[in-house]
């Protein structure tokens, strides 16, 4: 709901005339956004979660996603952020929808505004702003922000299917198949500390994630199975350990047969991600 009060964004006109900051750098995004005036308060909108979701259902569901991403870049601008809606994860998911409208500099823009926010995210802005760059032609740098990612380390499964599902877009199965291979390996490390008696040593609670999901879980392994398994069978590769795993894996949605640690979390990756998925379960 909007509220009427004073928050800490200062709203005092458009660039040329002293405006914040974060205004002018969505300029390119969603156009100069101001908050409606009553009286003599202003009225800010909050940020919310359930908004953000209702926006993103109504765009899958209408297939307009061009309005619901200038939405979600007004609101990110003009919102105030809450501790449930960090005001970089609606840039974020703002980009999302502007990659899904075909619009990749937009895209870009907006990913590029969560970057610079700083703030939590369900997944590193870095990982779509290098979709967003390679369907700009930048090449380089998209090849550079992955590069990056893998030299600071891959410590989030999610993260590691999004890259491998880019990659294999991109035609570098190889590639593809390293970030796959990390992913399940995160799971399967994550399940084993968590079946551990006593403290754990990977507090995968702490990774990034929409509310109410485990990135880690089970679901998250068998798209990392599967996306892996499909990638050896086009590299002509032979079935391994991981591949014999499918078997046991419980498929998308399905709950799992070995306790309550191994619950499916509600949504695995990106709205952008799943929706731009190349490798379908026909490929195999």
């Amino acid at each position: 709901m909007p509220c009427a009060g004073v928050s800490g964004t200062r709203w005092n006109g458009p660039a040329g005339n002293g405006g914040d900051d974060r205004i002018r750098a969505a300029d390119g995004v969603a156009g100069l956004s101001m908050p409606v005036r009553v009286g003599t308060f202003w009225i800010v909108p909050v940020l919310s979660r359930e908004e953000f979701d209702a926006i993103e259902f109504g765009a899958a569901f209408s297939g307009d996603h061009e309005a619901a991403a200038q939405r979600m870049s007004r609101l990110a601008v003009t919102g105030t952020q809450t501790e449930s809606m960090p005001r970089a994860e609606a840039f974020l998911r703002a980009g999302e929808q502007w990659l899904l409208a075909d619009d990749p500099a937009a895209a870009a823009s907006g990913f590029r505004l969560a970057l610079a926010d700083g703030g939590p995210v369900f997944v590193d802005p870095r990982v779509p702003l290098a979709r967003a760059l390679f369907l700009l032609g930048k090449q380089s740098e998209a090849l550079g922000l992955i590069s990056t990612l893998k030299a600071e380390g891959r410590r989030d499964p999610r993260m590691c299917d999004l890259v491998a599902e880019l990659l294999v877009e991109r035609g570098d199965l190889a590639g593809a198949l390293e970030w796959a291979t990390a992913g399940v390996e995160l799971c399967l490390a994550d399940r084993a500390d968590a079946a551990r008696p006593g403290p754990r040593l990977v507090n995968a609670t702490e990774r990034p994630g929409r509310a109410g999901t485990a990135p880690d879980g089970a679901d998250e392994l068998s798209l990392l199975l599967s996306l892996r398994y499909r990638i050896r069978v086009d590299l002509g590769l032979p079935e391994d350990d991981f591949d014999r795993l499918l078997d046991a894996a419980p498929a998308e949605g399905e709950a799992p047969a070995n306790g309550p640690g191994s619950q499916l979390p509600g949504d695995t990756g990106t709205a952008g991600s799943r929706a731009l998925r190349v490798v379908s379960e026909s490929d195999s």
